[in-house]
């Protein structure tokens, strides 16, 4: 990583359905071997199945499961004399939400379930009504930034 210059995000665009950032970031996270299209249609089925199943709209469903999955505190090691320290640090907001989208692509892949759509459909609703495992490692990671805010005068 260079240490003169700072890198530019690029920019993200919206999805064509939707017209939010936030389906084209879930689409990338649930993407692989580049195929965005497919990654588009999971997407897609899944909010058609939160539709019929919830009768709420799903793209509300889904900007509030990743609002529940985005953790506020993380602990990051520091090494300090020998010793490495787990220091808690707050997340910024890009990375939360990076972070809540991928614990929602990894923990809905891990779901036992015939279609990725299903799957994917069935951790959002959990995640909007603050169950699920995208949850759980949310307040996991809060407990371990709670555990260890004795160390939190190390932060850089």
């Amino acid at each position: 990583m260079s240490r003169r210059t700072v890198i530019q995000k690029r920019p993200i665009p919206a999805d064509p359905v939707h017209n939010s950032r936030l389906v084209t970031m879930m689409a990338r996270r649930i993407m692989s071997s580049g195929k965005k299209s497919l990654a588009y249609r999971i997407i897609y089925d899944a909010f058609q199945l939160i539709q019929e199943r919830t009768g709420n709209d799903p793209l509300e469903t889904f900007e509030t499961a990743v609002r529940n999955a985005t953790p506020l505190v993380e602990v990051k090691a520091r090494r300090v004399g020998g010793a490495t320290y787990q220091v808690p640090m707050e997340v910024r907001s890009d990375r939360g939400t990076a972070l809540a989208l991928r614990w929602l692509s990894q923990f809905s892949r891990q779901r036992p379930g015939r279609t990725m759509a299903g799957k994917l459909a069935n951790e959002l609703m959990d995640a909007a009504n603050e169950t699920g495992n995208a949850i759980r490692k949310r307040e996991e990671t809060h407990r371990m930034a709670e555990a260890n805010k004795a160390f939190a005068h190390y932060r850089y």
